[in-house]
């Protein structure tokens, strides 16, 4: 578990990302793609979803855009444990579904738009 510093960290380099990944989320929420995005914060190669932004100068993250079924598909999330990821996940109205992969672990975070 992230400390809070680590937490306010994390979200303040994420900071130029949101108004991307909020776009992302819309899309997947309004063509009913899914009820539930997730965007994967990486620094490493990545194969899965959908590539959005590569790191680079400017950007120190990758993000993938990705969905629960995804997740569940591919057996990071266990079928018997989606209705209690279901139950945990926030409004994705007003908060963006982050799983982050760094140097800390892998951890889901929820980020307000």
């Amino acid at each position: 578990m992230p400390t809070p510093d680590q937490f306010l960290a994390l979200q303040q380099q994420l900071q130029p990302y949101k108004r991307i990944l909020a776009q992302a989320a819309d899309v997947i929420l309004n063509e009913n793609v899914s009820r539930y995005p997730i965007f994967i914060i990486h620094q490493q190669e990545m194969n899965m979803g959908v590539s959005l932004i590569d790191a680079g100068d400017k950007m120190k993250w990758s993000v993938n855009a990705s969905t629960l079924e995804e997740f569940v598909t591919k057996e990071l999330i266990f079928m018997e444990k989606a209705e209690d990821f279901i139950s945990t996940y926030k409004d994705p109205e007003a908060y963006l579904c982050l799983f982050v992969l760094s140097e800390l672990g892998a951890q889901f975070i929820f980020m307000p738009r």
